[in-house]
This record gives structure tokens, sequence and C-alpha cells, in this order.
């Protein structure tokens, strides 16, 4: 049997698994006593990355991780952002509600001819504005409408098929439960109860509609924030929503306006923003401070 060599070039003998290995009595062998200096500094060593990743740690969070920690209202924004409503859907055009997430992607749900017209004055307003001059990223819901929009802004605009990036859920339009078919001058009575309180739902419904609070979707498009501003730096990103909700409760939410009055900042169909305070247009600013809120959603 070979002989076992260690870096000391101390031989040993042959091991027999029948007994215990033997360790040399080389003082290069020996253990030093640890001291209790010795014993914080590994502690520490070995818990700081955990420590670091707490919010709430005296350790500074390297820049690359704490951009992913987006709060509402931002500090600041890494990116430029557009917020553009599609242009009017068929469902629209015979004044009816649909909010299911099950028929978004339906043709159905897609633009109707004047929601074309829309989009397309959308598309020269975004070119216009030079939105996609530089680096230009096209973010639509997957929902029909709003899908057909952003092709609509990437042909006007001269931007890549490939900076189209695809929204599966967190842009699917508002939820409205037991409104699901009715008519949409029905939708006073939901931001009736918007603006008592950001908490309040449409009735449920049982076809599979989701009904969602303003708080639900504050918290949906701040998950968008969150992977946009994570995922790019210093680029364009062109959000485009099939509804006026996902929208002006992202703008409320991004300059810092009470959620109940998201209403307020209503965007038409086919109306494009540039996200910053002076986009929203002047007979939609808020009367008074008493409509701002420091810390979305719990505004009283």
């Amino acid at each position: 049997m070979s002989k076992a060599f260690f870096a000391s070039n101390t031989i040993l003998p042959p091991w027999n698994s029948s007994e215990p290995p033997l360790i040399p009595c080389n003082s290069q062998f020996h253990f030093k006593p640890t001291t209790r200096r010795h014993l914080i500094t590994s502690i520490s060593i070995l818990i700081t990355p955990y420590l670091a990743s707490d919010p709430f740690s005296p350790f500074p969070l390297p820049v690359s991780h704490a951009r992913g920690l987006f709060q509402m209202p931002p500090f600041r924004l890494t990116n430029r952002y557009f917020l553009v409503r599609a242009g009017e859907s068929e469902y629209e055009s015979l004044g009816l509600i649909n909010t299911n997430p099950v028929a978004k992607t339906s043709v159905d749900n897609g633009l109707s001819e004047k929601g074309k017209k829309q989009t397309v004055r959308a598309a020269f307003d975004l070119k216009e504005m030079r939105a996609c001059d530089g680096n230009c990223w096209i973010w639509p819901s997957i929902t029909q409408r709003a899908y057909q929009a952003a092709e609509i802004i990437a042909a006007v605009n001269g931007v890549n098929r490939s900076h189209i990036v695809p929204e599966y859920s967190f842009l699917d339009a508002r939820g409205l439960g037991a409104y699901e078919g009715k008519s949409l001058d029905t939708l006073s009575e939901v931001y009736e109860s918007d603006s008592l309180s950001p908490n309040i739902k449409p009735p449920p419904t049982d076809d599979g509609t989701p009904n969602e609070s303003v708080l639900d979707v504050f918290v949906r498009v701040t998950q968008v924030m969150s992977i946009l501003e994570t995922q790019y730096s210093e680029d364009t990103v062109i959000i485009v929503s099939p509804d006026s909700d996902n929208l002006t409760i992202l703008q409320a939410g991004l300059t810092g306006l009470d959620l109940r009055r998201h209403r307020d900042l209503s965007f038409g169909p086919g109306e494009v923003r540039f996200v910053d305070a002076s986009s929203i247009p002047t007979y939609k600013q808020p009367s008074s401070t008493v409509y701002k809120c420091l810390n979305p959603p719990s505004c009283t």
C-alpha cells in the first residue's frame, strides 16, 4: 500500500480502517488557542452577507442590490419612462367592460378602427417627444390591444421588434369583478368606492374575472417598476397599458399623490405622458396638498 504524504513532508504509516488515523506530533499541526477577538471576527465575517441583505442593517447595500428595493414615491428613477394607454378596444367601442384575463389575447380584445387611429397619433406624439431617439424599450401588456399598440409605436419610431418586451400579468387591465360585461357608464360606481378607500374591491363574480382594489393594482405596478429599475439603467422605457387605471395608479404612486384620487389623473385612449410631476395635465393637478401622499398606499 502506498504511503500518504502531507505538505509538511511528514510520512504517515499505512492506515488501518479498523483503527483511528494517527495525527503526527509535529509542532506544525498544533492548534492555536482561540481568543475572544478571533471568535468575534470569524462570526462577523460569516454573518455580514446576511446582515447586508437586511434593509435595516447598518451595513450599506451595494448600489446593484439597492436598486431592486423600489419604493413609492421613488427617491429617483434610473430610467426615463413614458406612459401610454392603448387606443379604444373593440369592447370599448361597444360601450362594454371587458377585464377578464382569459380573453385578454382574444382578437375581440384588439384595437377598434378608432383605436388604431388613436394609437397612431400616440406613436407620433412619442416621436415628437423624441422618446426613442436613444435606446428605447417598449413594455406592453400581453393584452391584445396593448400589444397591437406596441407594434404600431415600434413601427412609427423605428424600434426593432426585439425591443418589444411583453408583460404577461402585472399590466393586465384592472379586474372589475361583477361589473364585467356591464356598460362603461357603471364605472362611476367603481371610482366612487375608490375615492373612499384604496382597499375597496368591486363585487366578486363567478366567471373568473378578478375583483381588484386600487391597492391590488398598486402592488402590481410597483412590481413592474421594480423589475424595470433593476433590469435597465439610463434607458427609455415606454409602458403600454390596456386601460387607464394601471397608469393613473402608477402615476399617483410615482408622484406621491393620494391613491384615492387616482381617477383625477385619468388617461384617454391613446394618451401619452412623460413621467414627471409636470406631465400631469394642468386641469388634473390636485387643487391642494390634501391630495399629497408621501407614503402610498397609506394615505390619510
